[in-house]
């Protein structure tokens, strides 16, 4: 009897696609993490070049530590 209900919750579980869109949601979401991740370090690079050339030109021509 055991073995038969091991068997029936096994063959729910292949049989329900709950799951599967669980999967997919995260595996959408880490592809945008990565996304997000990338344009923050190509901008970062950037606007860290804007900032010191504005502190550089607040100073009058010396660099900003």
């Amino acid at each position: 009897m055991i073995m038969q209900t091991i068997k029936a919750s096994v063959l729910k579980f292949v049989k329900d696609e709950d799951g599967l869109t669980i999967v997919e949601y995260a595996v959408a979401g880490g592809l945008i993490t990565v996304a997000v991740a990338a344009a923050f370090v190509t901008l970062g690079g950037q606007v860290e070049l804007k900032i010191k050339a504005l502190c550089t030109a607040v100073h009058g021509g010396t660099a900003c530590p």
